[in-house]
C-alpha cells in the first residue's frame, strides 16, 4: 500500500530560502512531502513570491488582517487544517505561534534555529544577534537546531543538530552564510526522515 506523501504547511516571515529549499527538494524527488500552504505575516515578502511562483496557496496573515490575537491564531490553524497540513515547518518566522494553532497541531510544529541548543537560543535570539553571541562567547562550534515547538521559545525537544566550525575571524556575516547553507541541508534531510518514518515526532 502506497502512504500519502507528507504535507508540509510553512510558516515565513521573509526571504524564505529555507523554504525554497524543501520546495526544490520536493520537485526534485529528494523528499516525499509537498508544501501545501505557505503563511506569512510579512505581505512584503519573497516566502510569498516563492509560493507564488510554484502554483502553492499562499496567504498573508497578521495583526493588521487580524488585528485579535486569538482570531489570527485561530484563522492560521483553520488555513493549516483547511489544507491539510501533517507537519508545519517554521522557515524564519518571526512570530510566536499562538496557542490555539500549538494546540491543534501539538508535537507537529518544527522551528530550524541556527545555533546548538540549548545554547544561544530563547526570547529575542534570532538572526545576527544568534551568530553574534557565538562570536562572543568564543565558540569554535556552532550549528543548527531543528526542534519542536512548543510555549516556550527554543526549549521544545529537539529533533535533529549539526555542526558548523566557527573560523578565524569571523565575522557574524560569514557565520551566518555558512550556518544558512547547512540549515537548508538540515531541514531537508530532517523532513525527509520524517517522510520515511526514520523519526517518529509522536516519540519525542
Amino acid at each position: 500500500m502506497q502512504v500519502d506523501k507528507v504535507n508540509i504547511g510553512v510558516l515565513a516571515s521573509h526571504g524564505g530560502s529555507n523554504l525554497q529549499a524543501i520546495i526544490d527538494a520536493c520537485e526534485q524527488g529528494q523528499l516525499d512531502a509537498r508544501v501545501r500552504v505557505v503563511i506569512s505575516n510579512n505581505a512584503e515578502s519573497t516566502a510569498l513570491k516563492r509560493a507564488g511562483e510554484h502554483f502553492i496557496p499562499h496567504f498573508y496573515r497578521s495583526g493588521k488582517t487580524h488585528p485579535d490575537p486569538a482570531d489570527l491564531d485561530a484563522g492560521i490553524a483553520q488555513l493549516l487544517e483547511d489544507h491539510g497540513v501533517d507537519v508545519v515547518a517554521l522557515a524564519g518566522y518571526m512570530k510566536k505561534v499562538g496557542p490555539i494553532t500549538l494546540r491543534r497541531f501539538a508535537g507537529r510544529i518544527l522551528n530550524i534555529h541556527p545555533a546548538l541548543l540549548p545554547k544561544h537560543g530563547g526570547v529575542g535570539m534570532y538572526g545576527r544577534r544568534v551568530h553574534e553571541a557565538v562570536l562572543e562567547a568564543g565558540e569554535v562550534t556552532t550549528g543548527i537546531t531543528i526542534h519542536l515547538v512548543d510555549e516556550e521559545y527554543d526549549r521544545g525537544p529537539i529533533v535533529a543538530q549539526c555542526e558548523v566550525a566557527v573560523l578565524p575571524g569571523d565575522s557574524p556575516e560569514r557565520l551566518a552564510q555558512r550556518v544558512l547553507e547547512q540549515e537548508h541541508v538540515l531541514y531537508v534531510d530532517t523532513l525527509r526522515r520524517i517522510a520515511s518514518g526514520e523519526i517518529n515526532l509522536s516519540k519525542l
